[in-house]
């Protein structure tokens, strides 16, 4: 099917390719349909809503960025994705663009959890975590000096 999209202007989208959110997104709950769409040569991905041209969201594979980051999906969670094993699972988070860049935060505290192989997805929000929803990107480099 096509479809027009935020980024990419007009483009052919697969079945296969789209993936359901039953919940919706927190603020935008009617939105259960989004597929994922490369963005050049960069890390970085836009989680595509089908329905709504406007609206779709930079992720980015939160593990290559904070390489201590954590997720400990629930039962509700797993059972809601109908994940059977650790590798049917992708995770992103989304991400606030800034300008300049180096100003971009991601949101680790609601990362966006994909079952590849069930085509299903769902933000989950860590309740209790020590993750926000603001963590810098990039690190801005300690002051020279600092004791």
């Amino acid at each position: 099917m096509n479809r027009q999209t935020k980024f990419h202007g007009e483009i052919e989208i697969a079945q296969e390719n789209i993936y359901t959110f039953e919940s919706g997104i927190p603020g935008f709950l009617e939105e259960k349909q989004f597929c994922l769409l490369t963005l050049d040569d960069t890390p970085f991905f836009v989680l595509q809503s089908i329905e709504t041209k406007e609206l779709a969201f930079i992720v980015t594979n939160p593990f290559e960025v904070f390489h201590d980051y954590e997720v400990k999906l629930t039962d509700e969670v797993l059972s809601s994705l109908n994940i059977e094993t650790e590798l049917e699972v992708i995770t992103f988070v989304i991400l606030t663009i800034q300008d300049p860049f180096n100003e971009t935060t991601a949101n680790l505290q609601a990362p966006i959890i994909i079952n590849a192989s069930k085509k299903m997805g769902k933000q989950f929000i860590m309740n209790g975590s020590e993750y926000r929803t603001k963590h810098r990107v990039i690190e801005p480099p300690a002051e020279q000096g600092e004791e």
